[in-house]
This record gives C-alpha cells, structure tokens and sequence, in this order.
C-alpha cells in the first residue's frame, strides 16, 4: 500500500507534462534601472501576440534577491487604438508562463479580450520560467538558484511586476489570477496565481498600488479537495524524498531522471497518466478541444513541498523547514506564520469566481476563504459561482467570455 501510495504521488506531480525540449536563457544583467523595451524574436510577443494582429512589447524587471523576470505588454487592441482603461496585470502560476492567458483564440482568451476591450495589457512569468530564468548572480544550473517556494513569488515577484507596471505607466492596476493551480490543457497541470494575490495583499504588499483583484478559482485552503489522488499525493508528502535526492529544478519536460521516473511509475502501475486531467481538476464542461499545443515550465522542487504541506494541514502558511531551529531562523518563531486572510483590507474590491464541478478550488475550501472574507464590505467583494463549471474551464472553455469574462469586465470598469 505505501508504495502505491508513493506512486500515485508521483504520478500526480510528475505526470503533468509531455517531454518536450525549451529554449533556456540564462542572463547576468546588473540590476535594470530604466524601462527597456526587448526584441526577443523568440519570445511570447513574436510567437503568440503578434501573429493574432496585436502589438506586444517585451519588458523585463529585476526583483530584490536578482531574479530577471519578464513582463510582456500588449498596449492596444486589434483595431490599433490605444489603451483608454487602466492596466491589468495577469498572473499565471506553476508549471506554466503567461502564454496562459493566450493560448485560445482571441475572441476566447483573456488577454486579448481585455486589449480589446480597451485595456493596458500586462502578462507577467515569474522565476524559473522560460522567458525568466535570468538572474544577477546566479543561472539555473546553482543549487541555489532554486531555493524558493511561492512565499517567495508573494514576497518578491509580485511586487516587483506591481511596481514596474505602476512606475512605468503612473496607475494602479487592475490584477487577475486562475487558482492556485492554473492549469493548461493537453492533459498538463499547471499549479499558483491566486494565492500569489491572497499572501501578498493579507500582507500589506501592493495593496497601494492596486485598483482589484480578480481570482478565478481562488485557492487557499486546501484540505478538504475532493481529488482522491491529489490527497493521497500530499499526505504521503513524497515532495521531501525528491528534495532529498536533491531535484531542486523540477523540469519534466527535460527528459532525464524525471521523464524516466514517471514512464518507469506509468507503466509499473498499467496506468494512463494522460487521463489523469479530469480525476484531478474534476469534469470540466466546455474546453476548446482544438488547443492542445502547450509545453509546461519548470519550478523548485520546494514549492512542490510547500504546496503539500498546505495540502495536509488546510493552512496558508509560510514553508515549514521541517525543524524549529531552521524555522526559529528564518522566521523568529518555531513553527512558520501564518497568512492571514482576514488582513484583507474590507474596502479593497475583490471579484471571486469559483465552479462547482471543480476538484481542485472546491465549494467547501472556497467557503472556508469567504468566510474569512465575511466581513468585507459588501459592495467591495463580487462572488460568482458557475455550478457546471470545473478548473480548467475558467481558462479554456469556450463560452468564459460570457460566463466569467464579461462579468469580471463589468467589476473592473467600476473600479
């Protein structure tokens, strides 16, 4: 039974994506001052914008431990009028890049839809990613490189994209993330962009320089989400054996000993790891079956530990090191704090939006989060609930404009 236990695990982590080849770019740039402008000919604004009849610009921004991110900016829409409404800056999350938010047609993805709709487009990709992988110091073959977990992309990343669009564009900006899993299709899991959201404005961070935040399946409590697999996964918390094999980078899409691992896992067990999507995310309604044709990004192998604490414990806290001398370290207190979701400030606008078929942003958890959200101002916080809707549906399905996006238009043009 442990071992099955430990191969599910597995499988839920590692079978996630197709092994497929990806571009790296390692950069020791100093610490950017000014507002560049970047021709990537490889980058999402040649690929993926540009091509649909956009114009895109590529940005970078360092954060304060070094890490070189990328912002990508589409400043007008297909009719080539420029941005009349505020920008909106969109957070994808694990295992995945701002191509998200792009991947179906522009008349049924996010992010053209807002340009079209008069929006200062911004898609952010936080470290670790393809198009982010630079750093003042350091390059992904360090150890150190991948010493991170999402507290760190609340912390430091989030800001740092706040900031340059704010500076760069003298507003405050609108924000919008899919779950704390995000996930694409082709059977890939993707894991984080609201709980990015929920860690940094219940600190304080960026609330200043935010006008909303809309979270499509918010996740933060995890505890009670009804994916067999995913639960069994977290409770054995086989992320610390792979943390101690020292898989620091977590990349399957590299080939190698974690290509193998899940192939080897996959076949031992007489499974079909591409089924797993639905057993995971819950039956999603109205995907666009014509867009499979994306890859996955890397992470740290200790965000996947930090993620399976949250899982085991239904708490949103920072990463446990396990001990409380290292904790006592790091945090000044034996056991790691607390996120509190209550620090929300009550007048800042918050648009949730959560399915009722989804296994991952499940009703129950999302009930937990509003209920910590139970005294924010009631004209202050939208709450839409599509009841046929599962996870991957708020990113994918072919009617999300009318059924999520529209709405969430709506919230932002009062706001």
């Amino acid at each position: 039974m442990a071992n099955t236990v430990v191969s599910l695990f597995s499988i839920v982590l590692l079978c996630i994506t197709a092994a497929q080849g990806r571009k790296r770019l390692h950069l020791n740039n100093e610490r950017l001052t000014s507002y560049p402008v970047i021709n990537d000919i490889d980058g999402i604004c040649k690929t993926m914008v540009e091509t649909q009849g956009y114009t895109c610009e590529e940005h970078q921004v360092t954060t304060e431990d070094g890490y070189i991110l990328s912002l990508q900016r589409m400043p007008e829409g297909r009719s080539g009028e420029k941005a009349d409404k505020p920008p909106v800056l969109l957070q994808h999350g694990i295992f995945s890049d701002a191509s998200t938010w792009l991947v179906n047609s522009p008349d049924e993805s996010l992010g053209f839809i807002l340009a079209d709709n008069g929006y200062d487009v911004w898609l952010a990709n936080v470290r670790g990613t393809q198009y982010s992988s630079g750093h003042t110091s350091l390059i992904p073959n360090d150890t150190a490189y991948w010493d991170w977990s999402w507290d760190e992309l609340a912390s430091y990343d989030l800001p740092a994209f706040a900031q340059y669009v704010y500076n760069y564009t003298g507003q405050r900006i609108h924000y919008a993330g899919h779950s704390l899993f995000v996930c694409i299709f082709n059977n890939k899991l993707k894991f984080q962009g609201t709980l990015m959201a929920l860690a940094a404005l219940s600190q304080g961070q960026v609330v200043n320089m935010l006008r909303s935040t809309a979270l499509l399946c918010p996740i933060a409590h995890m505890n009670q989400i009804p994916s067999l697999l995913t639960k069994l996964a977290a409770d054995t918390f086989i992320a610390n054996d792979m943390y101690w094999l020292g898989i620091h980078e977590f990349n399957p899409n590299g080939g190698g000993a974690a290509s193998k691992f899940v192939e080897d896992i996959c076949n031992k067990l007489n499974l079909n790891c591409s089924n797993l999507m639905s057993l995971v995310t819950g039956p999603n309604c109205c995907l666009n079956s014509s867009r499979t044709d994306i890859s996955s990004e890397p992470t740290a192998t200790k965000n996947l530990i930090h993620l399976s604490q949250m899982i085991r414990t239904g708490k949103i806290v920072k990463y446990d090191y396990g001990d409380q001398g290292q904790n006592m370290q790091h945090y000044g207190q034996p056991v790691p704090p607390l996120y509190d979701m209550t620090a929300i400030p009550n007048e800042f606008p918050l648009f949730l939006s959560y399915g009722g078929q989804d296994f991952l942003s499940d009703v129950k958890d999302v009930q937990v989060l509003l209920n910590d959200l139970k005294d924010h101002n009631g004209n202050k916080l939208v709450v839409l609930f599509k009841e046929d809707y599962a996870h991957l549906d708020f990113v994918r399905a072919v009617n999300a404009k009318q059924m999520i996006y529209d709405p969430m238009i709506s919230f932002f043009n009062v706001n």
